[in-house]
């Protein structure tokens, strides 16, 4: 196993030269290219020994809030949280078989998300709870009807 060297040098110099070799102007293009993909997946995409997930969610997060764009920008992180934690979709009926699957996905949302909008976050968990989507909901990208319905784009 390789040492991590993610944080070496300027990472942020680095993140956005990986973006550009791969053809986009901006982090979030590159990210919005893989709507589904978690974090993991983009850091390595982008330099799996010297990128990881919490710097391009910091990049992401920074690009967000200078476009104001954050509610999409969190919209975007439950479409990955779900689709990694949930592949199958939203489950017919929320039992034993399934509910801590769908807790961590939402747990891993709602961690991802910038201090502005986690209550935003916890209304919305609280929604999908008590009124689950349809089954096999599985939104794939940040502009799903359902959770513009649930996370309009009004900016805080």
């Amino acid at each position: 196993m390789s040492e991590d060297r993610s944080w070496e040098g300027n990472w942020k110099v680095r993140l956005y030269e990986r973006v550009r070799e791969r053809g986009y102007s901006s982090l979030t293009a590159f990210a919005e290219a893989r709507p589904t993909a978690p974090l993991v997946e983009l850091a390595d995409e982008l330099g799996e020994e010297d990128i990881n997930a919490v710097q391009v969610f910091s990049g992401l997060v920074a690009e967000a809030e200078r476009s104001r764009q954050l509610t999409r920008l969190v919209r975007g992180q439950l479409v990955r949280e779900m689709s990694d934690g949930l592949p199958d979709g939203w489950p017919a009926v929320l039992d034993d078989a399934n509910r801590f699957e769908v807790a961590m996905a939402l747990a891993r949302w709602k961690s991802y998300t910038p201090e502005t909008h986690k209550a935003r976050v916890t209304q919305v968990m609280a929604a999908l709870l008590a009124t689950p989507p349809p089954p096999g909901w599985r939104p794939l990208g940040s502009d799903d009807e359902l959770l513009r319905t649930l996370l309009p784009d009004e900016e805080v």
